[in-house]
């Protein structure tokens, strides 16, 4: 992400290098203006990449501060390109000032043409403010599942278990499903035989849950409950059981509680079953 971002933000300021030394050269190749722009410019890059490299170098814990982090970090560059830009207009004879007057008759032309933009930027301000989403939080967008990696002001980038990134304008994250705003919960279920004495059985249940539990503490927030009696089936009867986890253990623990259930029951001298089948003879 970072060095995407870095690209994008050094191929902008040769685009607006490139510029001015045209602009010079269409002027004779005034060489004190063209040192002047690329002194400028090294100093502010220099400052910029100073910045980054502090906002780097703190580290949090806490998604709303590595959310604000990351915000500063995509706006250093764009103000580092802003402050080029003028100041090199600047430098080379250009009015400014006249520039920024002209804004309110340039954005009514402008604003037609960068719709897309200024909706992302609004966007990106009103979330930070109402802390729908923070870096590192696991949420869904149109059915796109994963953990967020960086909040720019134009767009939130989110990488899945496949270690894809999914990069999203701002505008775009509508019907944010925030999957680590509370406590999820997992389900395991596990299929016993039908002459198995199911009252016995749960009687030694709140153990096996207590035992599973202190084993895994890692990866469950409390022992798993035993919810009852799921369904009837043909050959078995499907018992239910849930436990309280973060959302980023919600495949891990299934895996985790179902191989304990099943070495569990093996203990109490109960078996999965298996498909059976009556054959009777009439003539017998």
């Amino acid at each position: 992400m970072e060095k995407k971002s870095k690209s994008k933000f050094i191929r902008l300021i040769v685009y607006v290098l490139l510029y001015i030394i045209s602009y010079l050269v269409n002027r004779f190749l005034y060489a004190h203006e063209l040192l002047s722009v690329i002194m400028m410019a090294c100093l502010v890059l220099f400052v910029a990449g100073v910045v980054v490299v502090v906002l780097s170098m703190i580290k949090t814990n806490n998604h709303r501060k590595a959310t604000i982090l990351s915000l500063f970090n995509s706006l250093v560059n764009y103000i580092a390109a802003i402050i080029i830009l003028c100041w090199s207009l600047s430098i080379c004879g250009v009015n400014v000032n006249t520039i920024v007057t002209s804004v309110g008759i340039l954005t009514l032309v402008i604003g037609f043409g960068a719709e897309s933009l200024i909706s992302d930027l609004v966007t990106g301000i009103f979330m930070l403010f109402e802390n729908q989403y923070n870096v590192g939080d696991i949420v869904e967008v149109n059915g796109f599942r994963g953990i967020v990696k960086s909040i720019g002001v134009r767009t939130t980038q989110i990488m899945d278990v496949g270690k894809n990134i999914k990069i999203i304008n701002n505008s775009d994250m509508k019907n944010i499903l925030n999957r680590s705003s509370n406590i999820s919960i997992a389900v395991s279920t596990i299929d016993i035989p039908y002459p198995t004495d199911l009252e016995k059985l749960e009687e030694k249940l709140p153990a096996l849950m207590e035992e599973i539990y202190n084993k895994h503490t890692d990866e469950m927030l409390s022992a798993p409950k035993y919810i009852g009696v799921s369904e009837l089936g043909s050959s078995s009867i499907t018992l239910k059981f849930v436990v309280e986890v973060d959302e980023d253990k919600i495949f891990s623990a299934p895996r985790v509680l179902n191989h304990d259930l099943l070495l569990g029951f093996r203990k109490l001298g109960i078996e999965c079953p298996y498909p059976q089948i009556d054959v009777h003879n009439k003539n017998d």
